[in-house]
């Protein structure tokens, strides 16, 4: 299947949006499906494109994956990890045994997709899922397709700084930049148009040329951008909502499918005049077998000389204004005289200067820099808790998506989130929830952690199974490429 891919933020950015929609690429490629992608070089959380990129020319990035050849790759390396520490081994074991496996049994995958729609399917639905049931037979050893990923990335305009009026500038430029490259891949004739959101304004050329391509459109909001830009007070004009509230609504009437991360912004889908026929849950996952709880302690510990008798608060991600920063001040400023207690900030954004200013001086606070991909296991290890601050305004708006690796990693989180939110709900029985804006409280909850051990165990060891059982990456993305094909199958 051919599958175009429309957004700003894309690989190898190792944070929010661009690190999933980057996987979702690759996942599918891997697949031999032939994807094609249209984005901006990354830029985030630093706000900055870093020197291998260039953020004034179009390039064009061509890879072939072969998902027979990467698998059995993939399978030296861990085989290498594993020999190099038996502990690892050993804890990647006791936390997997249940997971389900990476192909299902052909037959078994058929027979699913077709009792979910049979009888009574549509004979596209059904021809869709022949499809299906052809690219299970073809998973594992049996697949030997290529599948290519070609990545088109085009001009930006970014700044670390940026007011209201100059992230709309941002936004605006990509769109522009990209709008020709998006109509070139017209006569490429996509099947599938998949436009992420942020940011909404890519949504007219996503369109345009699916309507040309006579392609199915399909939307997925990682945020609510516009949303949650006036309820954070960043944009304030009443007239420019009443516009852009009509203008969403008129865009996202002319998709075929619109997904979101949450049940909670599903329901907000609808409010925005989205058919519920066309709504479609698909949200974050996270690869259990890359991001799992160490038997050992994390080398971070030894290199950041960190004691092992000492309890490690960590928060790791963007710095933003949705994310509610201040409480993270405030709570290790009221920690400070908490014996073996060490707060680790890591990450990068435009509320990293305000925050490292407050902190600069307290001796319970330690600074890193952002990790490689290939130590986010290691970082996300370093914790004995994780924080996860957002501001109230921000609820149900948006999903923070580094809460996938935190419950995975098998440490409880403690969060600000108001009872009810989707936020909210993750987190119970996996962490511990505390008003937003709550510093005392929030103290308060990591206190309570960091005095009891089995409790932080009791907490993580669910989270972990969350994460194994309902959020998994093959879990996830086999539902999606379902949906896909089902979509592409009743085209035209």
């Amino acid at each position: 299947m051919r599958i175009l891919i429309y957004g700003l933020n894309f690989a190898p950015e190792l944070v929010g949006v661009g690190k999933y929609t980057g996987e979702m690429a690759e996942w599918l490629a891997a697949r031999g499906h032939e994807v094609r992608v249209v984005t901006a070089p990354p830029f985030n959380p630093e706000w900055r494109v870093p020197p291998a990129f260039s953020s004034r020319r179009y390039t064009r990035e061509d890879h072939e994956r072969n998902h027979e050849k990467g698998d059995h790759e993939k399978g030296d390396h861990e085989k290498g990890d594993h020999e190099k520490d038996e502990h690892e081994k050993d804890d990647h074991e006791k936390y997997d045994r249940s997971r389900r496996t990476s192909a299902q049994p052909e037959l078994v995958m058929a027979a699913a997709a077709a009792s979910a729609y049979a009888p009574g399917g549509s004979s596209a639905e059904l021809s869709a899922l022949s499809r299906f049931a052809l690219a299970s037979l073809r998973d594992a050893d049996a697949i030997s397709a290529l599948g290519r990923l070609t990545v088109f990335r085009c001009p930006l305009w970014v700044r670390p700084q940026l007011s209201a009026a100059k992230r709309i500038l941002h936004l605006a430029s990509f769109a522009l930049t990209s709008f020709p490259v998006m109509l070139r891949q017209i006569c490429w004739k996509p099947e599938i148009v998949v436009v992420i959101e942020p940011t909404l304004l890519c949504l007219p050329a996503a369109l345009l040329t699916a309507r040309c391509s006579r392609a199915r459109a399909w939307l997925h909001v990682q945020d609510f951008e516009a949303d949650a830009g006036f309820e954070l007070g960043l944009l304030k004009a009443a007239g420019l909502r009443a516009v852009g509230e009509w203008t969403e609504k008129k865009l996202m009437s002319g998709c075929d499918r619109v997904s979101t991360i949450s049940e909670k912004m599903m329901a907000r889908l609808l409010t925005k005049g989205v058919m519920p026929s066309a709504c479609c849950l698909f949200p974050n996952w996270v690869d259990t077998d890359a991001i799992f709880p160490l038997r050992r302690p994390s080398a971070l510990r030894a290199e950041l000389g960190i004691s092992s008798q000492e309890t490690v608060a960590l928060y790791a991600g963007t710095m933003a204004h949705k994310q509610g920063l201040d409480v993270l001040a405030e709570a290790a400023g009221s920690l400070a005289g908490h014996a073996g207690l060490r707060f680790v900030f890591c990450g990068d954004g435009p509320g990293r200067s305000a925050l490292e200013g407050r902190t600069r001086q307290m001796a319970n606070v330690q600074w890193i820099a952002l990790q490689p991909l290939e130590r986010l296991n290691e970082l996300l290890n370093l914790a004995d808790i994780h924080l996860l601050p957002q501001r109230a305004d921000a609820a149900d708006l948006v999903m923070p998506s580094k809460l996938t690796g935190m419950l995975a990693s098998g440490r409880p989180v403690v969060a600000t989130a108001r009872t009810g939110t989707q936020l909210a709900q993750a987190v119970e029985g996996r962490g511990i929830v505390v008003e937003p804006g709550d510093a005392s409280g929030f103290a308060d909850a990591i206190e309570d952690l960091a005095q009891d051990c089995r409790l932080r165990e009791r907490l993580g060891r669910s989270g972990r199974e969350y994460a194994v059982s309902e959020i998994g990456k093959e879990t996830i993305l086999s539902r999606f490429e379902k949906e896909l094909l089902v979509l592409a199958g009743g085209r035209g």
